[in-house]
């Protein structure tokens, strides 16, 4: 009797996979699309618009005591030393190559010594003071002088 039921079972195996070849079981299985989070949008940092553009070679003045040349006629800082030249504007530095040239931000490390060393009353407008040049009287300004208008 064993005998006979093993061979029953073999016989439905090959039966159900000759009957099987042409039967094809999918299963779907649905998974929710992937949700996606956006970086937050990245933080700029707008630097300082380069200086005017210098139409004409102002006149240059050596920087007594120095190397490095101003410019005391020009309405930027202006200064020349080492064949290139040199502007502190809005807090920046800034470096071109011929006197019209295009402007190109440069790092404080990088801007030579005897430029940094210029006094600042060589300065158009002194590191600090152009925003005090936007203020409002009486605003950073000692309350005498405020008062007689003189600030």
């Amino acid at each position: 009797m064993r005998v006979v039921g093993l061979t029953a079972v073999v016989v439905l195996m090959i039966v159900s996979t000759a009957a099987a070849d042409g039967v094809k079981i999918g299963v779907n299985v649905g998974v929710p699309a992937p949700v996606v989070i956006a970086p937050p949008p990245p933080v700029v940092v707008t630097a300082p618009a380069p200086p005017v553009v210098v139409a004409t070679p102002p006149q240059l003045v050596v920087v007594p005591g120095s190397t490095v040349y101003y410019a005391p006629g020009a309405s930027i800082n202006y200064f020349a030393y080492g064949g290139r030249y040199y502007s502190f504007h809005e807090g920046a530095w800034f470096i071109t190559t011929t006197h019209g040239g295009r402007w190109s931000a440069i790092a404080r490390e990088r801007v030579p010594q005897p430029v940094l060393a210029v006094p600042v009353t060589y300065y158009k407008i002194p590191p600090g003071h152009a925003k005090k040049m936007g203020e409002k009287p009486g605003h950073g300004c000692p309350p005498g002088l405020a008062k007689q208008g003189r600030c």
